[in-house]
């Protein structure tokens, strides 16, 4: 975002706050407070309770905030599809994070699970989800991974390209299954969103333009092996409002209605993409409101085509899962430095940084934060906060006001990272990745175990890690 010209270091929607203290409920999971001594605390547990126990840094998931907004979610999209007297289905998209207790979660409450890879399929099928309520994407599709779906059983594989249609064929003909398949399209709308984030362009690696679709759904209808389901686009992500949504169904539909003269079409998938609030200047739009509006849209162009509105299917994972994460770091030092006459930035260096969070990095993602382990009431000063790895880039809180006297060993929360982190993080400066907690009931359990650097050298294939080893 860009900055004031008053301000030139500071962004725009960035502002002093009276109180640098303050959680801003649309960015922090519902069950977090300060307690009387000033210490974080989420879902009852105090944030030094946490670090006394697990270390930092530490991802953090309240498991309540996932099931209540898979809950919400559900229920908006069914609400607002049975007002048309439609349907409708909501798969949790995987990638955002996913893990067996993750999974365990989310369908307990209802939802489908959408994967893309077979290490996706594996976790979901590991955590014991029902295999005809999981959706199969990606680009490049493996033999092996189209094997391994169509002999557990997967409901749907979204086909992306002519080539993976025939290849999809054969696999079911030589295991007797007819797949069912969507046909991933283009629409063609592009969501007000991050270029790497948007995935509705022609020109991009995902799908079918949407005037090849027609050729692309005929070829599978005289496939046996085949039974072709619907339509599938997804427009982008972190999208607010649904201005995008309704222009792209709008297109999406015109095709559905084409491809109904040649046989059932029973499913149309508009992908997911819902944004968060990640400061307190984003504004996502209310679930429900989303949902009618998007639900609406479609309704309205069945209606002009003379054409019943179909199931309807959304994938929606940062909404979900997002709020509810919160990373917890340790600062190790920090480092006033004087960036113009009139103007100092304070440098809070933490103990993890891009390994567990490289969305900064890649996306120029802006986050909150607020001192953990304690409250001040120090003036608010400009503070970026940093990881160790050895990169410029290595930022995980660009711009932020944290009470001044911010210090090492302060606990430092940044909230909103449910999504994105744990999937994207990696052992970049061989920095073992963290572990993940998740909160219910007032008690905190480990769900994926944290690396250690034993982890890491084991993986190495010329180290010798037994005496005498010849």
């Amino acid at each position: 975002m860009s900055a004031s010209p008053a301000r030139p270091l500071v962004p725009e929607w960035l502002a002093v706050p009276a109180d640098a203290n303050a959680l801003a409920p649309e960015v922090w999971p519902a069950g977090s407070r300060r307690d009387r001594d000033g210490v974080l605390t989420l879902s009852g547990i105090p944030a030094t309770t946490l670090r006394a126990q697990f270390g930092t840094p530490l991802y953090v998931l309240d498991e309540d905030e996932v099931r209540a907004r898979a809950r919400e979610v559900r229920e908006a999209f069914a609400a607002a599809a049975a007002r048309h007297g439609a349907q409708a289905r909501v798969y949790y998209a995987g990638k955002a994070f996913l893990s067996t207790e993750v999974v365990r979660w989310v369908t307990a409450e209802g939802l489908a699970v959408d994967v893309a890879t077979g290490g996706e399929l594996a976790v979901a099928l590991a955590a014991g989800a029902d295999p005809a309520r999981i959706g199969l994407h990606g680009n490049n599709k493996s033999v092996a991974e189209l094997e391994r779906a169509v002999t557990v059983g997967v409901g749907s594989v979204i086909v992306d390209s002519p080539l993976e249609i025939e290849r999809l064929a054969a696999v079911a003909e030589r295991h007797g299954v007819v797949q069912s398949v969507l046909v991933r399209v283009n629409s063609g709308v592009h969501a007000e969103t991050h270029d790497f984030l948007a995935t509705a362009h022609e020109d991009q690696k995902f799908g079918f333009a949407l005037e090849a679709a027609p050729a692309a759904v005929a070829r599978i209808r005289a496939l046996p092996s085949l039974r072709f389901l619907g339509l599938h686009c997804h427009i982008g992500s972190q999208i607010f409002g649904t201005a995008g949504f309704a222009e792209s169904a709008a297109r999406l539909v015109e095709v559905h209605a084409e491809l109904l003269a040649g046989g059932d079409v029973p499913l149309l998938n508009l992908g997911g993409g819902f944004g968060i609030a990640y400061t307190t200047a984003d504004d996502p739009t209310p679930i429900a409101e989303l949902a009618a509006g998007i639900v609406d849209a479609v309704a309205a162009q069945c209606a002009q085509h003379g054409i019943p509105v179909p199931t309807l299917a959304f994938e929606p994972g940062r909404s979900i899962v997002g709020r509810a994460g919160v990373t917890l770091y340790e600062v190790g030092t920090v480092k006033p430095v004087r960036v113009s006459d009139d103007l100092e930035r304070v440098y809070v260096s933490v103990d993890g940084g891009m390994s567990d969070n490289p969305r900064p990095a890649l996306y120029g993602a802006d986050y909150s934060a607020r001192i953990a382990s304690r409250a001040s009431d120090a003036a608010p000063a400009l503070v970026r906060i940093v990881g160790r790895h050895c990169e410029s880039g290595d930022i995980v809180v660009d711009a932020e006001y944290l009470p001044g006297d911010v210090a090492p060993g302060d606990l430092v929360a940044v909230p909103a990272t449910g999504a994105y982190c744990f999937s994207l993080a990696s052992n970049y400066n061989y920095v073992p990745r963290p572990p993940v907690i998740a909160l219910a009931g007032g008690r905190a359990r480990v769900i994926v175990r944290g690396e250690t650097i034993d982890d890491l050298l084991a993986r190495d294939a010329g180290i010798r890690l037994t005496e005498g080893t010849e």
